[in-house]
Formats: C-alpha cells, sequence, structure tokens
C-alpha cells in the first residue's frame, strides 16, 4: 500500500472511529450520516467520499476479516485436519476482540439490535463465505462449489456467531476462546454427545 493510500485508510479508520461512537450513544437510526460526519468534522459530502453508507462506516474494522481468515487458513500446517485448521484460522477474529473487548462488545450490541446492521453483517459474512471457502478448496483439493466446503464454511461461521453471541449476552463475564473452542467442539462431536 503506497503512503497516500495507508494516509486514507487511518483517515478513514479515525471517522469511522468517532462515527461508531456516536451510533453507539444515540442509536443508529437516530443518527443521519451528516451528523456522524459532523461529529467527525467533515462535511456530509466528504463521509460519502469515505464510505458508500452509514452501514459501511460501523464495519470498517472487519472489512479484511474474510482475507485475513482466509489467510491464515492457508498458513496452517498442511496434515492439520480442515475442521482444526478452520477453527484456529478464526484466531484473528479473537485478535480483534481481545485488543478492545469494550469496543467489540459495544459493536456486537449495536449489530444485534438494529435491523440494517443486520442485514448488512449477513452481506459481510457471505463475502467471507467465498474467501474462506475458495482457500478450503484448494487445501482439500476440492471444487469451490463442492457442497461439502460450501457446508463446513457455514458451520464454521455459525460456530463463531454463536460463541460472540453468547459473550456479548453475558456481557464479555465468559472467556471468548473458550466459547469459540466449545461451539466448534460441538460441530466436531455433535448428536451422538450432545443427549449423553
Amino acid at each position: 500500500m503506497d503512503p497516500r493510500s495507508r494516509t486514507r485508510e487511518n483517515v478513514r479508520a479515525q471517522i469511522a472511529e468517532v462515527a461508531f461512537n456516536v451510533f453507539a450513544e444515540r442509536g443508529f437510526d437516530q443518527v443521519t450520516a451528516t451528523e456522524a460526519a459532523e461529529a467527525a468534522g467533515i462535511s456530509r459530502a466528504s463521509f460519502f467520499r469515505y464510505f458508500e453508507s452509514k452501514e459501511d462506516a460501523v464495519f470498517v474494522a472487519q472489512e479484511e476479516l474474510g482475507v485475513k481468515i482466509a489467510a491464515l487458513l492457508r498458513e496452517r500446517p498442511a496434515g492439520e485436519d480442515a475442521w482444526t485448521a478452520l477453527r484456529h484460522s478464526f484466531d484473528v477474529v479473537i485478535d480483534i476482540y481481545r485488543d478492545s473487548p469494550s469496543h467489540g462488545l459495544a459493536r456486537l450490541r449495536l449489530v444485534r439490535t438494529t435491523p440494517k446492521l443486520r442485514a448488512h453483517q449477513l452481506e459481510r459474512v457471505d463475502q467471507w463465505k467465498v474467501l474462506i471457502g475458495a482457500t478450503l478448496a484448494e487445501r482439500l483439493g476440492l471444487d469451490e462449489t463442492d457442497v461439502r466446503i460450501e457446508a463446513l464454511v457455514a458451520a464454521a461461521l455459525g460456530a463463531l456467531n454463536a460463541a460472540s453471541s453468547r459473550w456479548a449476552a453475558g456481557d464479555g463475564a465468559d472467556d471468548l476462546i473458550e466459547l469459540i473452542d466449545a461451539a466448534f467442539g460441538a460441530i466436531a462431536e455433535p448428536f451422538p454427545r450432545l443427549g449423553a
């Protein structure tokens, strides 16, 4: 990335941070793009030069997450089974939450209580599925369109969602890593043991 692009990304991240704080404080639907822009000290037109929508400003920190998860998956040891490799490729998510648990909780709460943001998040997750699926298919020597690839990636993302939802519901009191491991473990050894 050239220095100008890096500067633009830094400015964009700073604006997104200010906008997010306003959304978290007052509610996403109660804040206009103009108000978010003013809080960041820029015009509405400038706001939309950095973001396509208000929703985009909330998800700046997660934009490259699918790329990062796929990259970690690609780096996992060759002999490791697919499910274990998938689980560890999600460590990048843990790192984001570990850096600022209170910020992570606030983001989860805002997204889960705002239908527009939930819809936007689903679009992001669909993009991640494609990236992660392509990497997993390459790793397993399967076609990207193989239903098993889609099922594995969807299950992994479902496990992550279940763990992060529980973490948010408990106000961060539970250990996020333990929750993720438990959710992945429930899928790895499913029905015969769940009712035992």
